[in-house]
């Protein structure tokens, strides 16, 4: 097989499958995605599902999506349709249908049996407790079950009732007879199966037993003829498990388990328990809500699957744990959508401004590009005597270096004309309600003869805006390390209180009454933004802020 043309920097992983395949120890490579679908995908995710898919992409291979669903009381159809859209949505299609651990239910059970018949597993009654309490520690070694001697007749019978669903969750397991001394503690006669009476989404009634992970995963491998298993580096003291499992069976092929580091990425959590913590307390609106380190709230917040896919591999591959700083991922969005969002000028905080002498009743059609660097056409802009600018950009005693609208001074409103501000009106309260400019009529798409006009800014004529809601979206933790910091806080502690602000009676320009949902643009001045894909109603936006022109955290 030739190798393929390639840029992206050789990681280990890429080196040792390019070699496999060189090397003729594959034909062709088979990888898999193997989530648990007992939550939505988070920003780790995305690691594994561009390493996965891509390099079975990479090198004209497969990868399969394959459910770990193992465990029905925790999962939901919910999750599972949420992963399938994630993956999509990154641009990776897996190869043939969506698979399930417990397609492989019947065959799993079958071995067990058969290991059972070998004398290498036994019916365990121990209890949790005393169970923990038999396993030793990582200094002293395990003791034997008092169980674990039992007659093969006496666990073939036992292991047939717990499945006919005689006995209550937690009365008895079936463990792997393997060393209760070894070193690892993995290996200390480790659960194969455990009873649970629950439905489950796939397979319904038909099972009250269900493997335990380490038993389902690598003969699932094996079933599919997986080459490479690819998974993080907290799997790497089961490898030894996966293997004693693979040797012990008459599986049809044996996969091989490699481990790379997972994502760390600062202000952020990727415990599925804690992000489901969030959610059920109310924390945030859901999974999806774009605080969230999930792929669906960075799909709602505005960032591309170009990103994240850049993101994960200017990161690389390594086996070194590390945390990366959340500056990188922002970077790879700014830099994505510098290029690519179309510009587009709305006022979060309005002020109205009356131009005193331009024509009453007349209105002029100014065209502005789209995108300042590439050809994306232009957009109509609608100029007249009132309009709207930002409260920001008047101060009547600014500091030293403003440069925008000052008592007597002039300002270039984008595309447009240079205006003067001649006076504020206030209402009984001293707050500034309007502005009275004047506008030169001959610095249309030209400098004012004599004078020099620095500042620029944006607006939307009065009359033509849309009013719109627009929510300024933050990182949701204020500490880098949201369960370790200096000042022993919880991670719900740690919540950002300024994570999200909601601005209503913001004015948009007439253009983006017909943006749809989770279409992108640069709002000039104040960032990169996206149309809410739940709450935004025809003609009647919601704008999340996916990011910030520059980053400014921390300042």
């Amino acid at each position: 097989m030739n190798k393929p043309e390639t840029t992206a920097p050789a990681h280990f992983l890429r080196q040792i499958v390019r070699a496999d395949l060189d090397s003729g120890k594959h034909s062709k490579i088979v990888t898999r995605f193997p989530p648990e679908p007992n939550g939505y995908l988070h920003i780790g995710h995305a690691k594994s599902i561009c390493l996965n898919f891509g390099l079975a992409q990479e090198f004209g291979g497969d990868c399969h999506l394959r459910f770990d669903d193992t465990n029905p009381a925790k999962e939901e159809q919910e999750y599972i349709d949420a992963i399938k859209q994630d993956v999509e949505w990154l641009g990776f299609q897996w190869a043939g249908n969506v698979r399930y651990a417990s397609d492989y239910f019947d065959q799993l059970h079958a071995w067990a049996i058969e290991l059972i018949k070998a004398g290498k597993a036994y019916v365990c009654d121990l209890t949790p407790e005393q169970a923990r309490e038999y396993r030793g520690n990582l200094t002293e070694p395990g003791r034997n079950s008092p169980f674990r001697d039992r007659g093969v007749d006496e666990n073939l019978d036992l292991f047939a009732r717990m499945t006919a669903g005689e006995f209550a969750d937690g009365a008895k397991v079936l463990r792997a007879k393997i060393d209760m001394a070894a070193p690892n503690m993995n290996l200390r006669d480790p659960i194969l199966y455990r009873i649970r009476h629950a439905h489950h989404h796939q397979t319904g009634d038909k099972w009250c037993v269900y493997p335990s992970y380490d038993f389902t995963h690598g003969q699932s491998d094996a079933l599919e003829g997986i080459t490479h298993s690819i998974c993080t580096l907290e799997f790497e003291d089961h490898r030894p498990l996966y293997e004693w499992c693979l040797n012990n069976l008459p599986v049809p092929a044996t996969p091989r388990q490699y481990e790379f580091a997972r994502l760390n990425l600062n202000y952020t959590v990727t415990s599925k328990r804690k992000l489901k913590q969030l959610v059920d307390e109310g924390h945030v609106d859901g999974w999806d809500d774009p605080r969230m380190s999930t792929l669906s709230a960075f799909r709602r917040r505005g960032y591309t699957p170009g990103s994240l896919r850049d993101f994960c591999e200017r990161i690389g591959v390594t086996r070194s744990d590390a945390v990366v700083d959340m500056g990188v991922l922002e970077f790879c969005i700014r830099e994505d959508l510098d290029a690519s969002a179309p510009r587009a000028m709305c006022v979060l905080r309005p002020l109205k401004v009356t131009i005193t002498n331009y024509p009453e009743g007349q209105t002029e059609q100014l065209h502005l590009p789209r995108h300042p660097k590439d050809d994306m056409g232009v957009r109509e802009l609608p100029f007249s005597r009132e309009l709207y600018i930002d409260q920001d950009d008047f101060m009547v005693d600014p500091p030293k270096g403003y440069k925008r609208l000052l008592p007597g001074g002039e300002v270039r409103l984008r595309g447009s004309y240079v205006i003067r501000a001649d006076e504020a009106v206030t209402d009984e309260q001293g707050n500034i309600v309007e502005l009275l400019c004047s506008y030169d009529p001959e610095t249309l798409g030209k400098n004012p003869e004599g004078r020099k006009v620095k500042g620029v800014i944006h607006w939307v004529p009065a009359a033509q805006s849309i009013e719109c809601e627009v929510r300024l979206y933050d990182r949701l933790f204020r500490a880098p390390n949201p369960d370790k910091n200096e000042e022993g806080n919880t991670f719900l502690e740690n919540i950002n209180p300024d994570s999200l602000v909601v601005l209503t009676g913001c004015r948009a320009e007439p253009s983006l009454a017909s943006a749809e949902a989770e279409e992108r643009f640069q709002f000039e001045r104040e960032g990169y933004f996206c149309v809410d894909r739940k709450d935004s109603r025809p003609g009647q936006p919601v704008f999340n802020r996916t990011v910030t022109l520059r980053d400014s955290w921390g300042q």
